[in-house]
C-alpha cells in the first residue's frame, strides 16, 4: 500500500506590515521543502491580494503557490484569532492526511530554509504535540541591507529571545511549558489541531487570544515540543511599552481569560498600567480609570517615542 507523503501549508493572519510580508515570502519560497501553499488571510487589508497578484506577475512569482481570503474587522478591531481559524479551514481542504501538517507563522517573521521541513519531521516524531520554533530578533538594519541578507548572515544578527528555549538545529525538547508559547511560530497536525479546538474567536484586538489557546491545548492534554531546526528570524517594527493604545482591548480579552481560566493574563502590563495610574484592581477585575488618562498617557507615550528616534 502507498504511503502519502506529508505536506504542509503555511497560514498567515496579516494586516499591514507590506514589506514585512515580502520578505517573509522570499524566505518561504527559498525553503528547502516548499509548502504546498501559503495560506494568507488578509485582516481589513485589500491591499494583500493586490500584492500577491503583482508577485505572480513577476517571473519568479511561481515559486510559492498562494492563496489569499480576506475577512473584516470584529466590533472595529482586527479579527486575529477568526483569521487564524479561517486560515486553517482553508488549509484542512487541502490536507487530507493525518501527517499533513498547519504551520502558522506570523507576517514578521523570516522563515529559515530548513522551517518547514523541520516541522514535519518533527511532526513525525512528536505527532500528538503541539510544535513550536525558535524565533530570533534581528536588530534594527537598512532595507535594502535586510533585503539580501543571507539565512547565515540573518542567524548571525538575530538574538534569541531570552525568556524561550532556543534548541539547537537537529534538536527537539520535549515537555514545555504552556506559558511559553508564542504564536509567532507553530505547527499542529489536524488531530491536535481539532484536540484543541483552535483560537477563541471570542478575543478580538491585542492580547490574550495565544496565551488561551495554550491553555486550551494543556486542558486537551497536547503536550508542547521545540524544534530547534524550524528557526525563523523576527524582523524589527517599532514597539510601545507598555503597549498603551492597546489598554482597552488588553482590559476586555483579559476579562474574557480570567472568566474561563480564572486568572489574569498579561499581568505585567497590567501592573505597569497600574504603577502609571491608568488602571486599577476592583477585586478580581482589572477597570480603566478614566479615558482622559489613558488618551493623556497615549499622547506623551507617543512623544517620548519620537524623541528617541
Amino acid at each position: 500500500m502507498k504511503t502519502s507523503v506529508p505536506r504542509a501549508v503555511v497560514i498567515t493572519a496579516v494586516h499591514g506590515r507590506h514589506t514585512h510580508l515580502r520578505r517573509m515570502r522570499a524566505g518561504l519560497a527559498a525553503s528547502t521543502k516548499p509548502p504546498l501553499r501559503h495560506q494568507l488571510v488578509a485582516m481589513a487589508d485589500p491591499e494583500i491580494s493586490r500584492q500577491v497578484s503583482a508577485e505572480a506577475q513577476r517571473s519568479d512569482g511561481d515559486r510559492l503557490t498562494t492563496e489569499a481570503v480576506e475577512v473584516p474587522r470584529s466590533q472595529g478591531r482586527l479579527p486575529l484569532a477568526e483569521a487564524r481559524n479561517r486560515g486553517a479551514e482553508l488549509a484542512l481542504r487541502s490536507l487530507p492526511h493525518p501527517e499533513d501538517l498547519l504551520i502558522f507563522l506570523d507576517v514578521d517573521c523570516i522563515p529559515a530554509p530548513e522551517l518547514v521541513g523541520a516541522y514535519l519531521d518533527a511532526a513525525a516524531r512528536r505527532p500528538d504535540d503541539l510544535l513550536c520554533g525558535p524565533v530570533a530578533y534581528l536588530p534594527e538594519l537598512p532595507a535594502e541591507q535586510l533585503d539580501v541578507a543571507e539565512p547565515a548572515q540573518l542567524a548571525e544578527w538575530a538574538a534569541p529571545h531570552p525568556a524561550r528555549p532556543a534548541p539547537e538545529p537537529g534538536e527537539i525538547l520535549s515537555d514545555g511549558e504552556h506559558a511559553l508559547f508564542w504564536s509567532l511560530s507553530f505547527a499542529v497536525r489536524r488531530s491536535v489541531w481539532q484536540r484543541i479546538g483552535g483560537f477563541d474567536e471570542a478575543y478580538t484586538g491585542y492580547g490574550a487570544e495565544d496565551t488561551d489557546f495554550a491553555w486550551r491545548a494543556r486542558a486537551a492534554g497536547v503536550g508542547l515540543s521545540w524544534v530547534g531546526a524550524a528557526r525563523a528570524f523576527h524582523q524589527h517594527h517599532p514597539v510601545s511599552s507598555p503597549p498603551v493604545e492597546h489598554l482597552e482591548d488588553i482590559l476586555r480579552n483579559g476579562r474574557t481569560f480570567a472568566g474561563t481560566w480564572g486568572h489574569w493574563p498579561m499581568e505585567g502590563w497590567l501592573e505597569e498600567f497600574r504603577r502609571r495610574g491608568l488602571v486599577r484592581r476592583e477585586g478580581a477585575d482589572w477597570v480603566a480609570v478614566d479615558q482622559a488618562s489613558v488618551d493623556e498617557a497615549r499622547v506623551d507615550q507617543a512623544r517620548e517615542e519620537e524623541e528617541s528616534r
